[in-house]
Formats: structure tokens, sequence, C-alpha cells
């Protein structure tokens, strides 16, 4: 993971790098998630990454792939920026 001031550099498991805006950096149920949006990409879809510590004691980032963890955090992020949850997802709650 390479810092740019507020744009990161993920390397995959394969070893392709790809750059991140951080957007924001929460915390949510005792864990916290960095919200990071694409730089390179024309989908402006952001991603939820929640930091670990790996057994060296680094933060690590790890994609949350957690259905019920990714809405708790979509949802408490769209409430810090004042934003109503989309119809989709209201849906999605009933």
């Amino acid at each position: 993971m390479t810092e740019r001031e507020n744009t990161i550099v993920l390397t995959d498991e394969e070893g392709n790098e790809q750059e991140f805006e951080v957007i924001d950096l929460l915390e949510v149920d005792d864990s916290e998630y960095a919200i990071l949006l694409p730089v390179d990409e024309e989908d402006d879809q952001a991603m939820i990454f929640r930091i670990d510590v790996d057994e060296n004691g680094e933060d690590i980032l790890v994609e949350v792939e957690d259905d019920d963890e990714w809405e708790r955090v979509a949802q408490y992020w769209e409430e810090l920026m004042g934003e109503e949850p989309e119809e989709d997802e209201e849906e999605k709650e009933k």
C-alpha cells in the first residue's frame, strides 16, 4: 500500500496496481473503514475497505465482502453526508 496525499495505490493479489482517492475514514461498530473512489475508472462507485492490522502490526485494507457489513457502513456514511439512502437500498431493507 502506497500513500500520496489523499490518494492511495493498492496492489491486488495478481500484482496489478490501482489508484484510489480516499474520500473518508470512519468508525462503525468498533471497526475503522476507508471509503475509496477509483481514480482511473469512469465508474464513480465508491468502495468500502475495513482497516485491519496484519501480523506485523501494520494497517492493511480489507475489502468488505459481507453484504450486511457493507450496508451498515454505507448507510452510516450516507447519514454523515446528509444524504438519503437510495431507493434500491430502502427496498432491500423491507
